[in-house]
């Protein structure tokens, strides 16, 4: 006889990022899987969110208490309807050698947040893996959203109420100012984004600390009316006493688009090290029709 390795060549990697969302919309994304072996190769589709198992394997403390705060968890957030928030087709099927087959995940969030995840596995002849994709994506009630800065919050939703860590521990160990920016629009409340910039003395000419800040515009349908979105920053003269620059200050977002915002700090002269004190910025967004 003949032994055959079967194998597969993915059009994607090992991260399938569907972007943002607006909550209860949806969007799809595709990717094409080729069987590059000289045999028929039989496959299904398997999703960690379903998995007999995953009640049995989340009894457990979460990875953010025991360890650190970085977010290893593969399923996350889920809808609150108990449908899956990700869902792929076809879930099984056959690929002929040489042959090749597209799938369609589709990505259906029911509520706000920022830590949708699950794991997508490939499996052939109901024994090997064969394929590995994280899908991660993420929902906004309103079609802006802000990235950046230090996370206040934890990858596992909860009831409880969690209070981020305050602005007076960020500071312990040297020349740390933390800059908290204050974002909303008519529509939804207050958020807050805090950008922690640490700035390092040297001999030369003066390095200033520097961080950035992303706004979006997500394309929605709920919002197809208003094209671009301006965003501007408030309290600009006394954020600038304390050594902050910001640019730009304000400007327009496209629809689907991202603009980075520059955010830099350079002490001032009567700045001791030993102070705890913070600054707070607030960034206003409204959509506008043109």
């Amino acid at each position: 006889g003949l032994g055959v390795m079967p194998s597969i060549v993915c059009s994607v990697g090992e991260v399938l990022n569907m972007g943002y969302v607006v909550a209860r919309e949806k969007v799809t994304s595709t990717f094409k899987m080729q069987n590059t072996s000289t045999l028929t190769l039989r496959y299904s589709i398997q999703l960690d969110s379903l998995s007999p198992t995953r009640d049995k394997d989340r009894q457990r403390i979460p990875s953010f208490i025991t360890s650190s705060l970085q977010r290893t968890e593969f399923v996350g957030t889920q809808n609150y309807n108990g449908l899956s928030v990700f869902s792929i087709f076809p879930t099984e099927g056959e690929i002929g050698a040489g042959k090749s087959q597209d799938f369609t995940v589709t990505f259906s969030p029911d509520h706000e947040s920022l830590y949708y995840s699950d794991r997508l596995k490939v499996v052939l002849f109901g024994k090997e893996i064969a394929q590995v994709i994280h899908l991660k994506a993420a929902a906004r009630d309103h079609p802006m959203f802000v990235e950046g800065g230090v996370p206040l919050d934890v990858p596992v939703e909860s009831l409880a109420v969690t209070l981020p860590t305050s602005s007076q521990e960020a500071l312990k160990g040297g020349n740390v100012l933390p800059l908290t920016l204050y974002y909303k629009t008519r529509q939804e409340p207050v958020k807050s984004v805090l950008l922690i910039l640490e700035y390092i003395e040297r001999e030369s000419s003066p390095a200033p600390a520097v961080a950035e800040l992303k706004v979006g515009s997500i394309q929605s349908a709920q919002f197809a009316s208003k094209k671009n979105v301006e965003f501007s920053f408030d309290s600009l003269p006394l954020l600038q006493q304390k050594g902050f620059t910001i640019e730009p200050v304000k400007g327009t977002v496209e629809r689907g688009q991202v603009k980075r915002i520059g955010v830099s700090w350079v002490p001032p002269a009567d700045f001791r090290v030993s102070c705890s004190c913070y600054s707070t910025l607030l960034l206003k967004r409204e959509a506008c029709a043109s």
